[in-house]
């Protein structure tokens, strides 16, 4: 019996700014900002995709308003 791999739903700061197509750094001031949602486990920050996924529509909209 094979066991299934668990598929992250997270990405650490790095990749969450990969993902966004941002520097480390721009995210890391989002972050100490409060402008994204990120938690905190362990001394790390997660980034849900969803999350990042609701911000990059946020910023979308406040660009044509």
């Amino acid at each position: 019996m094979e066991l299934q791999k668990v598929q992250r739903t997270t990405l650490t700061m790095k990749e969450a700014a990969e993902y966004l197509g941002i520097s480390y750094w721009l995210i890391n001031q989002l972050v100490r900002r409060k402008q994204i949602q990120c938690s905190k486990v362990g001394g790390k920050y997660l980034f849900r995709v969803q999350a990042l996924d609701e911000y990059l529509t946020k910023m979308e909209q406040e660009s044509i308003d």
